[in-house]
């Protein structure tokens, strides 16, 4: 979980578990920096605490962006709400879900 560095909004970025964000790029296609965000906010604004944070249900409207190698995959696990909570879903179906933007494909480092 990330927010912009002008606070505007937290940003989700939903990215396959053996990458990482290039959050250069990111910031880019974002058309803001983004830093890590802080977590009373992150709990205040999702309804979930860091290490838990679900791709759904969130109690204010957040973008969110998916890693496009994550469409590389037939099911995708994904965070439930709890850090030892996760649901498995077809990523074509979760970046429906979440309306998701879909990154780049460099916007991912291995």
């Amino acid at each position: 979980m990330f927010e912009r560095s002008d606070r505007a909004s937290l940003v989700l970025l939903l990215v396959a578990g053996d990458h990482q964000a290039d959050l250069s790029l990111a910031s880019r296609v974002i058309g803001a920096d983004l830093v890590r965000a802080d977590p009373k906010r992150v709990r205040h604004e999702t309804g979930f605490a860091i290490g838990g944070v679900a791709p759904l249900g969130h109690l204010v409207s957040l973008p969110v962006y998916m890693d496009g190698a994550l469409l590389e995959h037939d099911i995708v696990w994904a965070a439930a709400g709890a850090p030892n909570a996760v649901f498995s879903v077809s990523p074509r179906a979760l970046l429906a879900a979440t309306t998701a933007v879909v990154l780049p494909s460099g916007v991912r480092q291995e």
